[in-house]
């Protein structure tokens, strides 16, 4: 028990930079004490206690602010952070090292017997105030942001945002996308100083993959166009003579687009500042 509870409190140092000292966590975390807590009226659970299990469960409610049914199964070092709120239902089943915020659900949405609470595999994250409903699975590594409403599964490695949640990315690369082509993606990315297709973890963002997409096309265009006239001036033709338009910051200054995306659209028509 008591290497259970040192192996929660390092978890603890892990995710969250605000940790101090071992007294200070062990004190004043909540989602730890409502874990430890939540550990005892589980077993009383299994041993169909359960009057005991639900009247423990009840008083670590009102000591933490955090409702963990008895029958939940909670993996090793698991981290709720802040926690006032958390709901997790009776069939919840969460893996190891998954982290959930304040405000998080995980409920059900059928009145009928059996698996009706999510499941929440290893190192998976819910963020403030995401309501995770079903039967379904978050999948290993996989985001869920604040304030999402989840009703279907998702993919490991994938980040699900919005009302209903929806998919934005997975980290892992598809198949079918060559080397040469994640190449390219990644010089665009680096020449304009933001993650154009919004892969990374902190950046899942469709504004900045819509605009990702965009700069990618048009860069396509550019370089089609170039080479087409070339070959039309090989043959004699007389086209491509007069200059594009040069687009100017300046000229972004009143639209409040952020000045990284404005130095991003000037430079995909002008390649050459």
């Amino acid at each position: 028990m008591f290497s259970r509870i040192r192996e929660d409190i390092k978890s603890v140092f892990h995710r969250d930079p605000a940790a101090r000292n071992t007294l200070e966590v062990l004190f004043h975390y909540p989602g730890l004490h409502a874990l430890w807590m939540h550990r005892v009226s589980h077993q009383f659970w299994q041993w169909k206690l359960n009057w005991l299990a639900r009247f423990l469960s009840n008083i670590s409610r009102f000591l933490t602010g955090i409702e963990i049914h008895p029958g939940a199964q909670l993996g090793r070092r698991v981290f709720i952070d802040h926690g006032m709120g958390v709901v997790i239902g009776e069939t919840a089943i969460i893996g190891n090292d998954v982290t959930l915020y304040h405000g998080v659900t995980l409920g059900g949405t059928s009145w009928k017997a059996g698996k009706r609470h999510p499941t929440l595999e290893d190192n998976s994250v819910v963020g403030a105030g995401a309501q995770v409903l079903g039967p379904i699975t978050i999948g290993k590594n996989a985001r869920v942001g604040s304030n999402s409403v989840v009703v279907k599964d998702v993919p490991d490695n994938a980040t699900c945002v919005g009302i209903p949640g929806r998919n934005l990315l997975q980290t892992k690369a598809k198949e079918d996308v060559s080397a040469e082509t994640t190449q390219k993606r990644q010089v665009i990315a680096k020449k304009y100083g933001f993650d154009a297709y919004a892969v990374s973890e902190e950046n899942p963002d469709p504004v900045a993959n819509a605009m990702g997409i965009m700069l990618e096309h048009v860069h396509q265009m550019d370089t089609k166009v170039e080479e087409m006239c070339k070959v039309i001036q090989s043959l004699g033709g007389d086209v491509c003579s007069d200059s594009v338009p040069k687009l100017e910051v300046e000229d972004f200054a009143e639209t409040g687009i952020s000045p990284v995306l404005k130095k991003a659209a000037v430079e995909a028509f002008d390649p050459s500042i």
